[in-house]
């Protein structure tokens, strides 16, 4: 789904999707993204906590103070993220993966038994096919539905 950005010419977004068109709402790009946000700012915690217990140890007279507790700091900060941003970018990823996937089979599913829906709906409306077929077919796709049974559409 393709959503327009919203200005003073144009106030309500444009959903440009087509109905038969599926495009998964998961975005890689965006997810290694904020994973690496989240790591510099994790990173960044991680070195003002270490400037703060520095500032504990460097006296207050001392020269350049400031220069050894940044320094202190920005040490703390870069380590941890040389280590753990690389393990954060693969689970990312990998993760990113799995809700592909998934999203993909949930939304499948909910196109498939949309269509199967629509094709016992038309059954329904048809005159020439028997009350009993109908109702056994309706019973079918919601004993389906329900996870009591299983749908087997012949040819």
């Amino acid at each position: 789904m393709r959503i327009s950005a919203i200005d003073r010419c144009c106030p309500k977004p444009h959903f440009a999707a087509k109905k038969d068109d599926y495009e998964n709402p998961i975005n890689r790009k965006t997810e290694k993204g904020l994973a690496i946000w989240g790591s510099i700012g994790g990173s960044a915690l991680v070195g003002a906590t270490a400037a703060g217990i520095g500032s504990c140890f460097i006296k207050e007279g001392t020269k350049s103070r400031g220069w050894k507790l940044g320094g202190i700091g920005a040490a703390a900060g870069l380590l941890t993220m040389a280590l753990t941003l690389p393990a954060k970018l693969y689970d990312t990823k990998v993760k990113a993966f799995t809700r592909e996937k998934e999203m993909d089979v949930f939304s499948r599913d909910r196109e498939l038994k949309s269509n199967i829906m629509e094709e016992v709906d038309k059954e329904v409306k048809d005159e020439d096919v028997s009350l009993d077929q109908k109702i056994s077919h309706y019973a079918t796709v919601q004993m389906a539905n329900n996870g009591r049974g299983m749908l087997i559409k012949g040819a």
